[in-house]
């Protein structure tokens, strides 16, 4: 694997861990509460990976595109079937891990981000561009591209999405993350663009967030219900 890469991954790690130390030690220097310090450096550390990434990935940037990947048109077409196809997966991962296994619908991890976006709007920018450039530069790019280098589609995109499903801290929807990056690794073979994955990446992210910042907490406990009603209905409980 090419040096830069290790740079990536040690990048994206640093910044994932950096909060534990700084935001502390802002929160003695400033007269900001820990909360707002939490929050204010986290959108920092978010920009300032984003930038050191994407000047480690230069030399992929500026490389000839893969032979046999997808001009503009079919791009567009890949990246709206694969919304649908990640919406799908995400559906269907669901329905196993409530039915199959008990699990609650709902995630922890989207909770306290929007609890975070509702304090800082401007943190939707984290949610909906940044962090899925990341992401899919990391786990599909990288992670992935070299796994599949010597193994075959489903372990490599296996193992690349536990990885990514480890890394957002809720292991009991792990198999909702695991499918989820599935699509994205099938879009990315497919049309040997990683822009298509970073762009479905961000719309359902940006739904989400739009999504839920257009209701309520009522509003939204009342389309779980539903959603647990279609769930019985389908299952012919």
């Amino acid at each position: 694997m090419p040096r830069r890469y290790w740079y990536v991954i040690l990048t994206y790690i640093i910044m994932q861990f950096s909060g534990f130390v700084f935001a502390p030690l802002l929160y003695f220097l400033t007269p900001f509460g820990l909360t707002d310090i939490t929050i204010y450096w986290s959108m920092f550390s978010f920009v300032a990976a984003l930038f050191v990434v994407l000047w480690l990935m230069r030399p992929d940037m500026k490389s000839e595109p893969q032979r046999n990947a997808s001009g503009a048109g079919e791009m567009i077409i890949w990246s709206i079937a694969g919304l649908f196809m990640a919406y799908a997966a995400n559906y269907l991962a669901t329905f196993i891990e409530t039915e199959l296994f008990g699990i609650s619908i709902g995630s922890e991890n989207t909770e306290m981000i929007m609890d975070i976006t509702r304090t800082v709007p401007a943190f939707m920018i984290v949610t909906a561009i940044i962090a899925p450039i990341l992401e899919e530069i990391i786990f599909r790019k990288i992670i992935f591209g070299q796994l599949y280098k010597r193994w075959n589609f489903f372990i490599s995109a296996l193992l690349s999405s536990l990885v990514f499903g480890i890394i957002h801290g809720e292991p009991e929807h792990i198999l909702i993350y695991s499918g989820i990056g599935f699509v994205f690794a099938f879009l990315y073979v497919k049309t040997k663009r990683i822009i298509v994955p970073i762009i479905v990446h961000m719309a359902m992210n940006s739904i989400s967030v739009i999504v839920q910042l257009a209701l309520d907490q009522e509003d939204i406990e009342k389309m779980m219900e539903q959603m647990e009603q279609m769930q019985m209905i389908l299952i012919g409980g």
